[in-house]
């Protein structure tokens, strides 16, 4: 009985989500000729434009912006394992399961300036019910001349306002209010090669007021990511985080690996992508990836975002 109402709860997930993206796919346009994030303002800009299309890659934030006064929904979804022990043909390969569902509004104040906010269910590992915001600000632009790539800096913070476990040991019992938030900080640096290929390093630090005793509350990363343009409105992405910690003290993750295709289409990025990460934004990904790829702890996932500019 309790496989079969958490299947059935999995199955709304899915239903829910599915209505939702049609719905967002399906809206009127309001959107001015064309709310790409990054269009040319001049024909004869120095600027170099879409280094990335959108402004995340697969897990984490890529070094875009969205233009002054464009508002986008964004809709993300992951399902369960694939293979391994909880995937395969009984769970529909992951279908039936959802790690992860996050909703959010993002909007760019100037050309330079984006914020954003979010809801997501969370993991469960170790948090649930969590609220996410962040500011993005964009140093430097890639030139055709000159400047030889381009910089943007991130600041984002989560809060969990799940209901705190009465079980001392876990991290998710709070002692303080203020154990329950996270940040993450980083820089991102990019450089586009061509017309069809990117390229963007991505050093972040993320902290956390409340750990476990074999854990540490600041942990570095370093990301990297790749995108390949197939045609005008189809991409190839890859996306890799590796966590820097002593594993005397700290060895349980992994590092998130993520492989994506991208989908261009009037006012919409759509993102499917495979990935051992369940979580979103970086003080979830970062530190709390334990799944295996060699074991079949990968799963499918995907993004859609609508665009709307007044």
């Amino acid at each position: 009985m309790i496989i079969s109402r958490n299947n059935t709860c999995a199955n709304k997930h899915f239903k829910f989500i599915l209505i939702l993206a049609l719905l967002v796919r399906f809206l009127p346009g309001f959107a001015q000729e064309d709310a790409e994030i990054n269009t040319e303002i001049e024909e004869d800009t120095n600027l170099v434009m879409e280094t990335f299309q959108s402004t995340r890659i697969i897990n984490g934030h890529s070094v875009e912006n969205l233009r002054k006064g464009v508002l986008e929904f964004r809709v993300e979804h992951r399902f369960g394992d694939i293979a391994g022990d909880a995937g395969g043909v009984q769970n529909m390969f992951g279908l039936d399961n959802s790690s992860d569902i996050r909703l959010a509004l993002e909007y760019g104040i100037t050309d330079k300036l984006m914020v954003g906010m979010g809801r997501s269910k969370g993991t469960g590992t170790p948090y649930r019910s969590l609220i996410d915001g962040f500011a993005k600000y964009r140093i430097l632009h890639q030139k055709k001349k000159g400047m030889p790539i381009s910089l943007s800096a991130l600041a984002m913070s989560t809060y969990s306002y799940m209901k705190a476990s009465e079980d001392i040991a876990e991290v998710s019992h709070f002692p303080e209010w203020q154990h329950r938030f996270a940040y993450a900080a980083q820089l991102n640096i990019a450089r586009k090669f061509g017309e069809r290929l990117s390229l963007s390093l991505i050093p972040t630090v993320v902290h956390r007021n409340y750990v476990p005793a074999d854990d540490v509350n600041t942990l570095f990363a370093v990301g990297g990511a790749l995108r390949c343009a197939i045609t005008s409105t189809f991409a190839i992405m890859l996306e890799y985080y590796q966590p820097i910690h002593d594993d005397a003290i700290r060895s349980t993750n992994t590092n998130a690996l993520g492989i994506a295709f991208e989908w261009i289409t009037f006012g919409h990025n759509f993102t499917i992508y495979v990935t051992n990460s369940k979580g979103f934004g970086e003080t979830q990904f970062i530190p709390y990836t334990y799944e295996d790829w060699l074991k079949g702890q990968f799963r499918l996932g995907f993004c859609i975002g609508r665009k709307f500019e007044r």
